[in-house]
């Protein structure tokens, strides 16, 4: 279980990245003003801090200097300065990443897991998400302890989402990971019946995945389930 500190003044934004992030496998905590993060980080673990620079009872670049006297943990600026030298103010005050509003919560979504996954001390080789078990040096494949006959594409595709989880994938992105060089000389079909078989492979409910799912116009994305 991962916590996510998010520390925005704006309630209606700080509920609508509650909202984007809140999901198995991640807690929330809120927070609207300086007085009220720090609180919380003297209170329980967190493992990322969603950071507003501009805050009713201060700035969140000088809280950021205070949090790294002690900690690592992972902070995200969020913003509506977008003049490189506030930029790089935040990278070097130690920011993991710095967002400018107005922005994306889809991609808000994805740089966050990102950055979470830099964090992780983790074998890229071997996965144990919930009763699914990869282990991509062996070729050994599972679920629910029962073995899974992948074929090479399948592997390539599975380890290709595994590994982006939580980010949206195109199809382009997809085939030149899964195909490499051929990518051009592949038929786009040759994606969509990958998918489908290999869905219908991990899936419980194939018609309607808990992991692969589909992002209408854009690509896949791996969506669900906690890595152990």
């Amino acid at each position: 279980m991962k916590t996510i500190l998010i520390v925005e003044d704006d309630i209606s934004l700080n509920k609508g990245i509650m909202l984007t992030l809140a999901r198995d496998g991640i807690a929330i905590r809120q927070a609207y003003d300086l007085a009220a993060a720090n609180k919380l980080l003297l209170e329980e673990p967190i493992d990322l801090i969603i950071l507003d620079v501009n805050l009713p009872d201060g700035s969140g670049l000088d809280f950021c200097e205070q949090v790294r006297r002690r900690s690592r943990v992972p902070i995200i600026f969020l913003t509506a300065n977008d003049l490189e030298a506030d930029i790089v103010t935040g990278f070097e005050l130690g920011g993991d990443d710095y967002i400018t509003k107005p922005f994306s919560l889809m991609v808000l979504r994805a740089r966050v897991m990102a950055v979470l996954r830099r964090m992780e001390p983790q074998n890229e080789d071997q996965w144990t998400i919930d009763h699914l078990s990869f282990d991509f040096g062996k070729m050994d494949f599972r679920k629910h302890g029962q073995p899974l006959l992948l074929s090479r594409t399948e592997q390539k595709l599975l380890k290709v989402l595994v590994a982006n989880r939580g980010i949206i994938l195109t199809r382009e992105q997809i085939m030149d990971k899964v195909w490499t060089h051929e990518a051009e000389f592949v038929d786009e079909n040759a994606l969509t019946v990958t998918v489908k078989r290999l869905r219908a492979k991990i899936e419980e409910e194939p018609s309607s995945p808990k992991y692969i799912k589909t992002v209408y116009g854009l690509g896949y994305i791996w969506s669900e389930g906690n890595r152990t």
